[in-house]
């Protein structure tokens, strides 16, 4: 891709941004709007957490694929496409008549999603070639999800207060289709300089792996550990990831490469986008039922509790893009794990959710933590590996975060599913309710704290001076595989 001027560089970070502020807008509406959904759809929990999770699970499967794919036959024509299925999932899921079909088109939304910020991310990584320059690019980008999470809430609870729930997926038409327009005007082409081949053994693999898991956890809190089907998915799990473990390494190229954990900085940010992701995820979940719910807020006011959480968000995740430019990984990911620490320890000991000021400053210290942890989770999983295999480093990232969002989602729902159901409490906004949902979300906060501490610790231990030998290491020899095959290939031709 030849080298753009300033302006340019910046008009596709912009285009980039509006596909990021879609897809993490849509979560974060549809999150205030759970409460509204189950009332109408006569959803359970589990219902609820099927609508997220049949999203972010579709995409989790997807996005290496999706990588690897726009790295193939070209990352703007993956993204154009991408933003295409993307709307029309938004204008089908407005349309549901219940709960099955909205699961069903929240799945057509992932199939476009799995294409947009992955893509968008190699495009950013392919056009913003100076290190500190494209730290602070990937600042912007993480304070774009600090936007939509400040935005989302406001936005969601005025929508479901006076529209609906079905009107959150209308504001995803416009953007949409604006960014696709500005995407074939002014985004260039580009592709990796040797096309990857498909692997749909791997793909299918993982497909395995991720929809067993989700389904176990999420149903086994009703079906019990003894269901039939309960004890099939967890066989079909392990035998796939046991076959994932033992193919992927065998192929010339494969969906995931594994030489990428080689890497000490890689496989951190792998670890620490599962938990951080995870944390958020199960805290945006636990959070809305309790208030809508358990407190009897409306979704315009709940969304309003959950403002001082976005709004440092957006402001931290800027500066940590900028830090991580000047001073590496390690102080942004110290500041987000002391943050989500503190942040799940304000629930877990000192009881936040029955004292509102503690509450706030929960939702704050918890927001800053988040707010530091996305630049460098992005940075440190694309710099130093060859911008030939960009798309599929920053997809495993992406991946990882996804996969997070549904552990966290899966787990802490089911957690406090199953305690509530345990306590005896019913009836919205009682105070027998109220008391059942404390209860019941305790363990879920002790989940979140654990997730937070992960996040400092891995964070710290794969930042040092080894870890960054470890990953010059692997990115040459990855380099020197790449040279070793492209000299095979030639001779092999003449």
């Amino acid at each position: 891709m030849p080298e753009l001027s300033h302006r340019r560089r910046m008009l596709v970070l912009a285009i980039c941004c509006l596909s990021l502020l879609i897809v993490s807008l849509d979560n974060t509406v549809l999150n205030v709007a759970l409460p509204s959904m189950q009332r109408e759809l006569h959803a359970g929990v589990s219902g609820l957490q099927w609508t997220i999770d049949a999203y972010t699970l579709v995409l989790a499967s997807l996005l290496m694929l999706s990588g690897s794919t726009a790295d193939r036959i070209g990352r703007r024509r993956v993204f154009a496409t991408g933003l295409v299925i993307f709307t029309l999932g938004s204008l089908l899921c407005s349309l549901a008549p219940n709960l099955e079909a909205l699961v069903v088109f929240r799945m057509v939304q992932a199939v476009g999603g799995s294409m947009l910020n992955p893509v968008a991310m190699s495009i950013i990584t392919n056009t913003f070639t100076d290190p500190r320059e494209r730290a602070r690019a990937i600042g912007v980008w993480g304070g774009v999800v600090g936007i939509s999470m400040a935005a989302g809430p406001l936005v969601g609870g005025l929508l479901v207060d006076s529209v609906g729930w079905r009107s959150i997926f209308w504001i995803n038409l416009p953007i949409g289709l604006a960014a696709l327009l500005l995407t074939l005007r002014f985004v260039p082409e580009s592709r990796a300089a040797k096309a990857r081949r498909p692997d749909p053994v791997g793909q299918l693999l993982v497909i395995g792996v991720l929809g067993s898991v989700t389904y176990t956890i999420i149903e086994v809190p009703s079906a019990g550990w003894s269901s039939p089907l309960i004890v099939t998915l967890v066989c079909v799990a392990v035998l796939c990831l046991a076959a994932l473990l033992r193919y992927e390494p065998r192929r010339h190229e494969p969906l995931i490469d594994l030489r990428f954990f080689r890497s000490a900085p890689f496989s951190g940010a792998t670890a620490i986008a599962v938990c951080a992701f995870a944390a958020l995820g199960g805290f945006l979940f636990v959070n809305t039922l309790y208030l809508q719910e358990a407190r009897g807020l409306s979704a315009l006011h709940a969304g309003l509790y959950l403002l001082p959480m976005a709004a440092v968000t957006a402001v931290c995740a800027p500066l940590s893009g900028r830090l991580v430019g000047s001073r590496g990984p390690r102080p942004s990911l110290v500041i987000a794990g002391v943050g989500m620490t503190l942040g799940g320890l304000l629930f877990t000991v000192f009881d936040a959710q029955e004292h509102t000021p503690l509450l706030f400053l929960s939702y704050v210290t918890f927001g800053i933590g988040f707010g530091w942890v996305n630049a460098p989770i992005t940075n440190t999983a694309v710099s130093g590996m060859p911008r030939s295999q960009a798309g599929v480093a920053a997809a495993v990232a992406s991946t990882s975060r996804q996969i997070g969002s549904t552990l966290g989602v899966a787990v802490l729902g089911a957690v406090l599913g199953g305690g509530v159901a345990a306590s005896g409490g019913r009836g919205h906004a009682t105070a027998a309710y109220l008391r059942a949902f404390t209860d019941a979300a305790r363990p879920a906060w002790w989940i979140l704290t654990a997730c937070g501490l992960a996040v400092l610790v891995l964070g710290v231990a794969t930042s040092g001076d080894r870890a960054r030998r470890s990953a010059a290491r692997a990115a040459a020899r990855l380099e020197g595989d790449a040279e070793r095959t492209q000299a095979r290939a030639g001779s092999a031709a003449s």
